[in-house]
C-alpha cells in the first residue's frame, strides 16, 4: 500500500512556483519505481506514466506547479514551510494541488485495472495550461480522465463530490481613446480615463450566459479587473486608457461583439486562457460518483465548479473528463492554504476504485 500522506508531504516541500524542475524530477523518479510502469518526461517537463494494456485508457491528471508562496510559506533556504496537525497539512500547494497529485500517484501505483491507466502531472497549469496544451499537441488523448482539482464540500460539508462541468476563462482588453495634453489644459471629453466610464458601466450591464448540465446550473460572467493608462506622467492626460476584464465562460456561452453594443470601446481584443468543460458521457460521471459514494459511505453528488482547470483543454480535445479532488472552496492560492489528511486518503481510494471499475 502507498502512504499517501507521507508522499504528499515530500512533494509539498519542493518549491515549484518559478521552477518546476525539482518537483518534476521527484515525480519521475517515484513513478519509475512503480512496477510495470512506463515513464517519460517530455520536452516541457510534463511527467507521463502508463501501465496496463487495456483497450480503454483512463488518466489521472494533475499539475505540479503552484502559485507563488506568501512570505510565511517559504523558508530562507527556499523550501516551502509545512505544518501539520492531526487533521490538516498546511503548505503552499497542499490544496492546489499537490495533495491530490500524491493521491493520484498512489492510486496509479496500487490499482489493478482492466483498462490502460495513465498518470500525468503537467507543468504550467497556473499560467494557462501550457503543459496540458503541449501534451495534447503531442498525442495525449486518453478516453477518460479524472482531474484532481478541488471538489470537496461543494454540495455538502465534508463530502467529496464529482464535477461534471466547469467554467472557462478569457481575458479582455478594451482600449479607450483620449488626447494627450497637459492636465491644466484638459477638457473632460479629451480625458481617456473619463471616457472609460461608459465602458465600465457597459461591462457592468453586459449579459451573462447560463445553462444546466445533468441538472447542475452553471452561469458565465464578465467583470472589470484592472484599469491602466499609457504610462504617462501624473500631470499629463493619457492618449489611451485600457480596461482589463475577466470573463468566465460556459460551454456554448461566451461574450460576443453583439453583446457589447453598449460598451463604447475603440479597440477590443481577448485571449483564451482556459476553455470550459462539460463531461460528455453521463456514464463516466456516474461511475466516479458511485466510486466516491462507496468510499465515503455517504452520498456524493454531481456538481458544477466555478474555476477553470486543465480538464477544459482535455475535454476540448475529445477526452471525457470529470474533476474530483481534496481541495475545499476558499483554500487554493491563500496564505493559509491547507488540505484535510483523511480526504487525501479518500481521494486515493476514489481514484483507484474508479479506474478499477471502468
Amino acid at each position: 500500500m502507498c502512504e499517501t500522506i507521507e508522499l504528499a508531504k515530500q512533494l509539498l516541500r519542493i518549491p515549484s512556483h518559478d521552477d518546476e524542475t525539482e518537483a518534476g524530477e521527484f515525480i519521475f523518479d517515484w513513478c519509475s519505481n512503480v512496477p510495470d510502469a512506463e515513464v517519460r518526461q517530455d520536452d516541457v517537463g510534463n511527467i507521463i506514466a502508463k501501465k496496463g494494456s487495456g483497450e480503454t485508457t483512463i488518466a489521472l491528471v494533475g499539475h505540479h506547479d503552484v502559485v507563488p508562496p506568501g512570505p510565511d510559506q517559504i523558508t530562507t533556504d527556499n523550501e516551502y514551510v509545512l505544518e501539520e496537525d492531526t487533521e490538516r497539512i498546511h503548505c503552499r500547494g497542499s490544496a492546489d494541488m499537490k495533495g491530490s497529485l500524491a493521491a493520484a500517484m498512489c492510486a496509479f501505483k496500487d490499482c489493478d485495472p482492466d483498462a490502460t491507466v495513465i498518470f500525468a502531472s503537467f507543468v504550467g497549469e497556473e499560467v494557462g495550461g501550457v503543459g496540458a496544451q503541449y501534451a495534447i499537441e503531442n498525442g495525449f488523448e486518453p478516453d477518460y480522465a479524472i482531474i484532481g482539482e478541488g471538489s470537496t464540500c461543494y454540495s455538502t460539508p465534508g463530502i467529496t463530490d464529482v464535477v461534471i462541468a466547469h467554467r472557462g476563462r478569457r481575458e479582455h482588453a478594451f482600449t479607450i481613446a483620449g488626447t494627450a495634453m497637459h492636465a491644466s489644459e484638459s477638457q473632460d471629453d479629451e480625458n481617456a480615463i473619463y471616457n472609460a466610464l461608459p465602458v465600465l458601466n457597459g461591462l457592468k450591464e453586459a449579459p451573462s450566459y447560463s445553462d444546466s448540465f445533468y441538472g447542475q446550473p452553471i452561469k458565465g460572467s464578465i467583470v472589470a479587473t484592472k484599469i491602466s493608462d499609457a504610462d504617462n506622467p501624473s500631470n499629463t492626460l493619457p492618449h489611451t486608457c485600457t480596461i482589463t476584464a475577466d470573463e468566465r465562460t460556459i460551454p456554448d456561452g461566451a461574450i460576443t461583439e453583439a453583446d457589447l453594443t453598449d460598451v463604447p470601446y475603440d479597440e477590443w481584443e481577448y485571449s483564451v486562457e482556459f476553455p470550459p468543460m462539460v463531461c460528455d458521457e453521463e456514464y463516466f460521471g456516474e461511475l466516479v460518483r458511485k466510486a466516491a459514494t462507496t468510499v465515503q459511505e455517504e452520498q456524493s453528488s454531481l456538481v458544477s465548479k466555478p474555476h477553470a482547470t486543465d480538464a477544459g483543454w482535455l475535454a476540448k480535445n475529445g477526452t471525457t473528463c470529470v474533476v474530483c479532488g481534496a481541495a475545499e472552496p476558499g483554500e487554493a492560492h491563500t496564505n493559509s492554504e491547507s488540505v484535510r489528511k483523511h480526504v487525501l486518503e479518500r481521494c486515493k481510494r476514489i481514484y483507484q476504485e474508479s479506474v478499477e471499475q471502468l
